[in-house]
């Protein structure tokens, strides 16, 4: 019995080694260099060219903490941005994370290169009471395409 099992042990252990050069001779003999494709080299290249070439949203500020206000009023922030990039940027949308928050923008408009412009952000605090956090996400021409701004604060009670 015991030999049999010292039979079983050894076959598996060469079988193993086996394998495993095996693998190794085969693995090795691989060059990566071989599967790059030319035309996806250049893809790659005209992407990044692109990047370079992109408008980009730049804010003064991307949050702003409007404090403690009384339940009820509505507090409003502008927040001024540049396009700090190299083409036209185009703000196509502006959606507020609820119906309290509305964003006012220079919807589909060409900003250009250098030139700067407003976003308002207009809350609502009325019956929001407590610790208030809340965004408006940007869908612009961007590299990124998105843009998060937010506004938070403490709403009292009447």
């Amino acid at each position: 019995m015991e030999i049999n099992t010292i039979n079983n042990r050894t076959s598996f252990l060469k079988s193993i080694v086996f394998g495993l050069i095996t693998f190794l001779f085969f693995s090795c003999d691989q060059d990566p260099s071989k599967k790059i494709n030319a035309e996806n080299v250049k893809a790659v290249e005209e992407r990044i060219d692109k990047a370079y070439d992109s408008a980009e949203i730049e804010f003064e500020f991307d949050s702003y903490d409007f404090g403690e206000v009384k339940d009820g009023e509505i507090v409003e922030v502008d927040f001024n941005f540049t396009n700090s990039g190299k083409s036209d940027l185009i703000i196509f949308d502006a959606s507020a994370s609820c119906g309290c928050t509305v964003p006012e923008y220079p919807q589909n408009v060409n900003i250009k290169p250098g030139q700067s412009d407003k976003l308002k952000v207009r809350f609502d605090t009325a019956n929001k009471p407590g610790k208030q956090i809340k965004s408006v996400t940007l869908t612009t021409n961007t590299n990124s395409g998105k843009k998060i701004i937010r506004i938070s604060g403490l709403v009292l009670n009447k």
